[in-house]
């Protein structure tokens, strides 16, 4: 199955889609558009016609009016019953002025034929004998006479009108083709009449041919040469014979400008889709462009950051959700970065385990009592020292001296509480308790001397005088967790065993033992270590005096330089 892989080929296929479909759309409104011509022109033959039919009834009216004249005049009663011929032609005459568009014939009572006008005189008789005779009786009578009264059979409408008693009067009205040439221009119509059979009787000259096939309400559009035709069928009432039929109009309408605007405006829309398409693609190309790329470059730098390295996405300005992504995601790696930074900090007074622990988010606000060990470290007579550098060498002096001091501890599992002054307090035990946190303290001690001495003998080397500590360890419950504020905290512990480590820190002048550690210390530890006790001391705050021990060594190792040979004076 084909799958697209990339958001570019997605997107292009997303807008290749409604492209597509925007396309497939053009057969459908182009039906639309002949659908609506049709129905725009059909009203248009629909109108036309009425036209036509309110156009024929004037005509009979015309017929009405001038047989109604005729009929009335008793000077054609009179020529009608003195069967004078001649007068009656001149009468025609004159009326001919008045309507020359219709066929006039006079008849005596007994139907015989006196004078016509307009009818062809060798041509049939007057009218359907059937209209004659009802007029002869003395009524009013109406019809189509589906011959006529000319040579050519030509369907023409008669009415047939009683001159009192003297004869009749008849006025025609035939479907010529000049009759339907006259009332087509009026109208901006072709027109053809066509008989019961379908065929054709009289037409326009520029009848559509073939429009004569047509169904009834059935409006057909018919090309003859450059031109377009509608046509639709309708039949007049005074086009109904009771022997041979119906007669029926065909009226066909140009519709060739119509359907041009139509079909530019259809063009026009198929142009104006075709462009959209054009400019959609083009659009659809630059913005999957701009998001693949945002996307490859988000990608990229994601891929760095699994392999640690802390890139950040750059020239992603789209505006939209995907510079958002960028921005959460530059932010994210900031905070990566600050937090591999504090753990980097952390990792400089601490283990990795301890880190882990407070970084996890174990460490609430407030305490938790825990057995420790706890580490007092410091330089004798820095004052001295201090007032002898200047503050740059001072500075670095300590930078190094505590360089050296804390990865000891740390090397030992132990935790850079803080600096005081020249003074290390570090713990052992806490945040996170090991059987055997005594032991890593004294070690740390010991090492920490041997550190002393490498140090020591480079201060030697650069001409400067060595230094001498002092280191106090005692073991005990402390309370350890985070003191301060939400806003501002310090992990560290306190208690009395924090206070004791530190007096027995200072202890280490007085006895002149540069480690010295409490009997409790001592007790958890002497199997590994080498020591001697010193004496008990009395510590402020304590009712019972504490028994110290100072460190020789650990067992199986060289002793630990003793770079405090004799007691040292109080600073």
């Amino acid at each position: 199955m084909f799958r697209l892989r990339t958001v570019r080929s997605k997107l292009l296929a997303l807008v290749a889609l409604s492209i597509v479909v925007t396309l497939a759309t053009l057969p459908l409104l182009s039906w639309l558009l002949h659908k609506q011509l049709l129905e725009e022109v059909d009203d248009s033959v629909q109108n036309a016609s009425d036209a036509y039919q309110a156009e024929l009834d004037d005509d009979i009216t015309d017929l009405r009016l001038a047989s109604m004249l005729l009929a009335g005049d008793s000077d054609v009663a009179k020529a009608i019953t003195e069967r004078d011929a001649k007068s009656l032609q001149s009468m025609t005459d004159a009326f001919a002025k008045l309507y020359p568009d219709i066929d006039i014939a006079f008849l005596d009572k007994e139907g015989n034929l006196l004078a016509r006008m307009g009818c062809d005189p060798d041509g049939p008789p007057i009218a359907d004998r059937g209209i004659v005779k009802k007029a002869l009786a003395g009524q009013e009578a109406a019809g189509l006479s589906a011959k006529g009264c000319d040579r050519t059979p030509m369907p023409t409408y008669f009415i047939a009108k009683p001159a009192g008693t003297a004869g009749v009067v008849v006025v025609g009205m035939d479907f010529s083709q000049a009759s339907l040439e006259s009332t087509g221009k009026k109208l901006n119509l072709e027109l053809a009449l066509v008989d019961p059979q379908g065929k054709i009787v009289n037409r326009t000259k520029d009848f559509p041919p073939g429009a004569e096939r047509i169904a009834m309400n059935d409006p057909l559009l018919i090309d003859v040469g450059k031109k377009t035709f509608i046509a639709q069928p309708f039949s007049p009432k005074e086009l109904h014979t009771q022997k041979s039929g119906n007669f029926s109009l065909i009226a066909a309408l140009d519709v060739t400008q119509v359907q041009a605007v139509i079909r530019q405006n259809l063009m026009m829309a198929m142009g104006f889709v075709i462009f959209a398409a054009i400019v959609a693609v083009g659009i659809g190309l630059r913005l999957a462009s701009i998001m693949s790329g945002a996307l490859k470059r988000i990608n990229a730098a994601l891929k760095k950051l699994e392999q640690q390295e802390y890139v950040k996405v750059h020239g992603v300005d789209t505006g939209d959700e995907l510079e958002d992504l960028a921005s959460g995601f530059n932010t994210m790696v900031e905070g990566l970065q600050e937090r591999d930074k504090l753990k980097t900090t952390f990792g400089k007074y601490m283990t990795e385990a301890v880190m882990d622990h407070l970084m996890a988010g174990k460490v609430q606000l407030g305490g938790e009592t825990l057995t420790a060990t706890i580490l007092f470290s410091d330089i004798r007579s820095f004052t001295s020292i201090s007032e002898k550098m200047d503050a740059k060498s001072l500075v670095a002096l300590l930078n190094e001296y505590f360089t050296e001091m804390v990865d000891v501890v740390i090397k030992e599992d132990g935790v850079v509480d803080k600096y005081i002054g020249d003074a290390i307090m570090a713990v052992f035990g806490a945040p996170v308790m090991k059987k055997d946190d005594p032991l890593h303290a004294v070690r740390a001690a010991v090492g920490m001397r041997k550190a002393l001495a490498h140090l020591n003998e480079k201060l030697k080397e650069r001409g400067m005088k060595p230094l001498r500590t002092g280191i106090g360890i005692h073991t005990g419950e402390v309370v350890a967790g985070n003191i301060g504020s939400e806003k501002r905290m310090e992990y560290t512990v306190i208690g009395d065993t924090v206070n004791l480590a530190s007096r027995l820190e200072s202890s280490t002048k007085e006895l002149g033992a540069p480690v010295l550690i409490s009997d409790d210390t001592y007790q958890l530890v002497k199997d590994h270590i080498d020591a001697r006790a010193v004496k008990e001391i009395t510590v402020k705050g304590r009712e019972k005096p504490v028994m110290t021990y100072e460190v020789l060594g650990l067992k199986g190792e060289t002793a630990s330089p003793k770079s405090d040979p004799a007691p040292m004076p109080t600073e």
